[in-house]
């Protein structure tokens, strides 16, 4: 058989990969309606929870899938390289994904009480004043809500993050750490903040009051924002978080027996968290974007993060519509 010229094979070859509808880069590929598998990430079973002690997951129209992050950053590192789709985190998480140029966009938002993002010490700490924190070991998880108030909270009392020592840890190895003493606080949020109050007599040194935003956000992945089948069923599932947090602040108590079966929460811990008032919807707006762009900046101004971090980059308003 006589030999195609190199030409000629490159270009049946070319009308091949044509006809097949391959290419020789990938291209985003829509997920038909009845495949669309819905990869969620939860912290401490919060959002399983709210939904399903809502009753809003027995008729959702779409398979999900959940996972279960021990706080916001490495949920935003799934979502970032398409582990999951979509997940719920606090108000720092995406400025530090958006200082990494992780592949994320906040796509809804709510605000809650800030008297739960605590900074925590023993009963017997000596400490009276966040002034008091000056060359003391704190325990916080790195980029989380807890980091940003620990920042704010300094901010205020004029220190900064080089005035003590900082302790990266992730919230079950800093009750371990505050509970045996060795560090002289601990900065994090509800459920944490009530199972430190109930279970070890931790004392709140300062909470989130004039300090922190209280923002909190449903932050999906650009995979998953670029394929048709998961944007409706995101759209979907915000819908029906944001019916589930109303629902939550109207039936406190059932909330509060539900989170505790489905995390193992002790119920005075989970009634005394959802008594502080959980996070209600918000539209994801200019005043949303500038807040967080500040605390952006101080986080830049701290020399904790890299250069300039654009948070409005990082935001995408699509389903706002549907969510009001």
């Amino acid at each position: 058989m006589k030999k195609l010229p190199d030409r000629l094979l490159l270009a049946l070859l070319a009308a091949i990969l044509f006809a097949t509808g391959c290419s020789t880069s990938a291209q985003p590929q829509d997920t038909p309606p009845g495949d669309v598998v819905l990869k969620v990430g939860d912290q401490k079973g919060g959002a399983k929870s709210l939904l399903t002690a809502a009753g809003l997951l027995n008729d959702f129209p779409h398979k999900i899938e959940w996972s279960t992050f021990t706080s916001g950053p490495p949920l935003l590192e799934a979502a970032s390289a398409g582990a999951i789709d979509i997940g719920g985190v606090g108000n720092t998480p995406p400025i530090f994904a958006a200082a990494a140029n992780a592949k994320i966009a906040a796509v809804g938002s709510s605000k809650g009480n800030v008297d739960s993002d605590a900074i925590l010490v023993p009963a017997n700490s000596t400490l009276k004043t966040v002034a008091d924190l000056k060359g003391k070991n704190i325990a916080v998880a790195k980029g989380s809500s807890a980091h940003g108030q620990i920042l704010t909270t300094l901010r205020a009392a004029g220190l900064t993050t080089k005035d003590v020592t900082l302790n990266f840890l992730q919230p079950a190895d800093a009750y371990g750490a505050f509970t045996q003493g060795k560090v002289d606080a601990w900065a994090t949020w509800d459920p944490y903040t009530a199972q430190a109050e109930k279970e070890a007599g931790a004392r709140v040194l300062a909470d989130g009051k004039g300090t922190a935003n209280g923002y909190g956000f449903q932050v999906a992945g650009k995979k998953a924002l670029e394929d048709k089948g998961k944007v409706a069923a995101i759209k979907e599932y915000l819908i029906r978080y944001h019916k589930a947090q109303k629902w939550a602040d109207e039936h406190r108590d059932e909330w509060a027996r539900a989170w505790s079966a489905e995390t193992g929460l002790k119920y005075e811990v989970a009634r005394a968290a959802v008594e502080r008032g959980g996070d209600l919807p918000v539209k994801l707006d200019d005043a949303v974007i500038k807040s967080e762009q500040e605390l952006a900046d101080a986080f830049t101004e701290d020399k904790t993060l890299p250069g300039k971090v654009d948070f409005a980059k990082f935001v995408d308003t699509r389903f706002q519509g549907d969510l009001a």
